[in-house]
């Protein structure tokens, strides 16, 4: 008997494996994206990137925590000239998908990066509106606007030129259904869900001070699988747009949940910082054999089931 397969798509993409590198991990080389292709990632999500570079905030930016991670990085990258130089070289060495992600401060700027990392053709553009360590520089997160995030999504899928769109939702919104059928309304392909909540804060009791220079920061990890479950558990009865769920998956438990919600594929990125690079392949061996067990002879047996 075959093994059960394992492969998914997303909006006509095709990934042999389910597992995604989420976006602000591993995503700044095409060498770590490809590290994360050769230990397991069925398809690879750059680290989101502005027209220009950014510095992002001073360190110590990384917190962690019994459950987790605290992270103030300030969406610092390399722009998006050298991002898409990254991506076309990643594509010479990986068949593996490639998402790239953008953000920018208005519509504007996003449909900017987008048309310049479209020059090095990835599979797939996810618009990031959603990180809470920035929001108070461009004023209210454009996560919690569901008018906001549609005339963003609608200015990438423009400038996408036909590359399908997956926009990257928050759990800090007034209703994550009302944001997944505007996104869908304004051309997304698809759905990222979600980033990091919080912000939080983690004191270091000896120095009596919060531990990030930026006092605050986005919370994933385990903490978060609860909220990210249930974000694609919403986001599955709102729409038909697949969905890349994403957020404290470390465990083959944590993934099977996601599925289970509806999710397409499933997002890794702090995991992999707590348990290292072989998680993903441990997730994959781990997958097909309860698969096997289970008696399924594919990964689409299970997506969404929790809603039968």
């Amino acid at each position: 008997m075959a093994s059960p397969s394992l492969a998914t798509t997303i909006a006509g993409v095709a990934l042999e494996r389910p597992f995604v590198l989420a976006s602000g991990i591993l995503g700044v080389s095409a060498s770590s994206m490809t590290f994360a292709v050769d230990r397991g990632a069925g398809a690879v999500t750059t680290k989101s990137v502005a027209w220009e570079p950014r510095r992002g905030h001073a360190n110590p930016v990384v917190a962690p925590f019994e459950h987790g991670l605290l992270n103030a990085v300030g969406l610092s990258g390399p722009g998006a000239v050298f991002m898409a130089g990254e991506i076309e070289a990643f594509r010479a060495r990986s068949d593996a998908p490639i998402i790239g992600s953008v953000f920018g401060a208005d519509p504007e700027e996003f449909a900017r990066v987008t048309a310049e990392l479209v020059k090095a053709k990835p599979h797939m553009i996810e618009v990031n509106v959603s990180c809470p360590n920035v929001s108070s520089e461009f004023g209210v997160p454009f996560s919690a606007d569901p008018v906001a995030t549609a005339e963003i999504t609608r200015a990438v899928v423009e400038a996408a030129g036909g590359i399908p769109v997956a926009t990257k939702l928050s759990f800090h919104c007034p209703s994550l259904g009302v944001m997944a059928r505007a996104c869908e309304e304004a051309g997304a392909s698809a759905l990222t869900a979600i980033n990091t909540i919080g912000p939080g804060i983690v004191i270091e009791p000896g120095f009596r001070k919060p531990v990030l220079t930026n006092t605050i920061g986005g919370v994933s990890g385990p903490a978060i699988l609860p909220l990210a479950v249930k974000a694609v558990w919403d986001i599955r009865r709102a729409c038909g747009l697949p969905i890349i769920g994403t957020g404290g998956v470390e465990t083959l438990d944590g993934a099977l949940q996601i599925l289970m919600a509806g999710a397409t594929a499933v997002g890794v990125g702090t995991g992999l910082w707590r348990r290292g690079a072989g998680l993903l392949d441990d997730l994959n061996t781990e997958l097909e054999a309860w698969l096997e067990h289970e008696g399924c002879t594919s990964i689409t047996e299970i997506i969404g089931v929790a809603h039968d």
